[in-house]
């Protein structure tokens, strides 16, 4: 039997470049999390993985600490593009887990154009379509952002978080979101802020419901109020 011309390739690709632990570094037989870094992960669970602000609930399958901090950050500020795809695997059991059957469109939360031509890529684009890879579908680009505002992680409160991303998001031209209901992919949940504000440009667009993913939520929200999945249904 002969292989494929891309099966080969693809076996070539993985002898030169082995995957590895997105969060450890340790190369692995096939893509994926090593299993010592999934039994030390930070995860959430049902009961502390939900946070809803505003009106908008956001669930994730991590808090912000430890091996998930750093390699968030490689992904976000080092160029470390390829850990994306092993986190969209998390992101793709936490929403399937968690918000069955409560989204029919998947989108990500946009970046400036000024900011992907700087990092090269944007992060929870890449997310958004590693989680849409185990669902046989791709995210849509639904909105633009219209401002090269300041970073949120270089801002002093959540004020200032709040104020920043105000009226930043745009609906893209010719989309129509009447009726759908979304989910919307981040890397970080901190305050809310920027799932927030794109929330509300889908609802005013007519979304019927807007819901959050991110990796990560900051371990601060473990003190808040967090809503079991039972609630928001």
């Amino acid at each position: 039997m002969k292989l494929r011309p891309d099966t080969l390739w693809n076996g070539f690709l993985d002898l030169l470049f082995p995957p590895k632990c997105p969060f450890c570094g340790a190369v692995l037989t096939r893509p994926g999390i090593c299993a010592a870094c999934a039994d030390a992960l930070p995860r959430t669970s049902d009961r502390d993985g939900f946070r809803t602000v505003r009106g908008l609930t956001c669930t994730a399958p991590l808090f912000y600490e430890g091996a998930a901090r750093d390699t968030l950050l490689a992904l976000k500020f080092s160029g470390r593009a390829s850990v994306a795809e092993p986190l969209g695997a998390l992101l793709a059991t936490c929403a399937a887990e968690r918000l069955p059957g409560m989204f029919d469109t998947v989108a990500a939360v946009p970046i400036s154009r000024e900011r992907r031509r700087t990092r090269g890529y944007n992060q929870s684009e890449l997310l958004a379509e590693a989680a849409c890879r185990h669902w046989d579908t791709r995210p849509e680009r639904l909105l633009l952002k219209i401002a090269d505002n300041p970073a949120q992680s270089g801002l002093p409160d959540a004020a200032a978080r709040w104020k920043n991303v105000a009226g930043v998001y745009r609906l893209a031209p010719g989309r129509d979101v009447s009726g759908r209901r979304v989910l919307l992919v981040d890397d970080i949940c901190t305050t809310g802020a920027t799932l927030c504000e794109c929330a509300r440009v889908l609802r005013d667009g007519g979304a019927a419901a807007v819901y959050g993913l991110t990796v990560a939520l900051t371990p601060a929200e473990r003190k808040t109020i967090w809503k079991k999945r039972e609630t928001i249904r």
